[in-house]
């Protein structure tokens, strides 16, 4: 992890620190230890999704399909809990997984073999699974529940620290091991900064998008599993609200919207940055439009802080 610790990737941390401590000074129960325990729980929601989309975004590419990814985990996870089999219970979190690999499969078969530009092909993805969804639900909320694994896993504590961010750590630092101890994290920057000479070098890019799209799909699966453990049902939409924060929890994060450099240090740092600004504004009682435009124009700060970045080492 110690390659992606850049001053980039410090920023969402040193700006987490000033929201902690400005907003203290309007609203003091920040400080307590319960309040900064909640902010890590939530944390993990995003992070999870924050995650994977790092991943992809390496390679430069875009993962649009991530709200229908995450929703489609969560119906489906709580559907198999719902039926009453003992068996297709236990099955729930482990095809939520596999449904998440196979549609990032789906993706990177769109973006390596035909071409299409990821933004395109997975928002078309994203498209095709809402309509799925309201076809098996009939436009409700879909039946189902999640099991007390799901639960745990999602509102669970260990020595006071939630068991959704101690996953989100765990996850995080296996991907980071299998990005650092692997030729696939050299293989995933190199595409990112140049795709047809890595691939001129012999590399198989299409299969390190394949392995990248699938991981990505399968923290955006465990994202929707946490999610539906922590509401203990699976809703419509449940995963539209994440979209604008996941990709900029990864840009102020320092991870290049262009791919090749950034890392999952500053993507935790940013899911944080994210999260703990969110609650803050909620707090302030500022509404969802203007948080969405707040989102947007930290997005735009980062592009444009990158790009004078770039032009400055040029």
């Amino acid at each position: 992890m110690s390659r992606t610790i850049t001053p980039d990737s410090m920023m969402p941390y040193f700006g987490t620190v000033v929201l902690i401590l400005a907003g203290s000074l309007y609203f003091p129960q920040i400080l307590t230890f319960d309040y900064l325990s909640q902010q890590l729980q939530i944390a993990a929601f995003l992070g999870l999704l924050a995650t994977g989309a790092t991943i992809v975004i390496l390679l430069g590419h875009i993962d649009l399909s991530v709200p229908w990814v995450l929703t489609g985990a969560a119906i489906l996870s709580t559907a198999l809990v719902g039926s009453g089999n003992p068996v297709l219970s236990a099955l729930a979190v482990p095809a939520a997984l596999a449904f998440g690999a196979l549609i990032g499969v789906v993706n990177g078969i769109g973006v390596a073999i035909l071409r299409i530009p990821s933004m395109v092909w997975t928002l078309a993805v994203n498209s095709i699974l809402l309509g799925l969804a309201v076809l098996n639900t009939g436009g409700f909320n879909p039946k189902g529940e999640a099991s007390q694994l799901m639960v745990s896993m999602a509102s669970g504590n260990v020595f006071g620290l939630p068991v959704s961010f101690l996953t989100w750590m765990a996850v995080s630092l296996a991907i980071v091991a299998f990005l650092t101890r692997t030729p696939f994290g050299r293989y995933l920057r190199s595409i990112g900064y140049n795709e047809k000479a890595t691939f001129l070098s012999g590399v198989s890019t299409p299969s390190v998008v394949f392995a990248a799209f699938a991981l990505a799909g399968m923290c955006s699966a465990l994202g929707g599993v946490l999610l539906a453990g922590y509401a203990n049902q699976a809703y419509q939409s449940m995963g539209d609200p994440f979209l604008l924060p996941t990709i900029a929890a990864v840009v102020i994060g320092g991870t290049s919207i262009l791919g090749g450099r950034g890392g999952l240090f500053g993507t935790i740092g940013g899911a944080l940055f994210i999260t703990l600004l969110t609650s803050i504004l909620s707090v302030m009682q500022i509404g969802d439009a203007w948080r969405s435009i707040v989102f947007g124009v930290i997005i735009l700060a980062m592009l444009l802080f990158q790009a004078m970045r770039k032009g400055a080492r040029s």
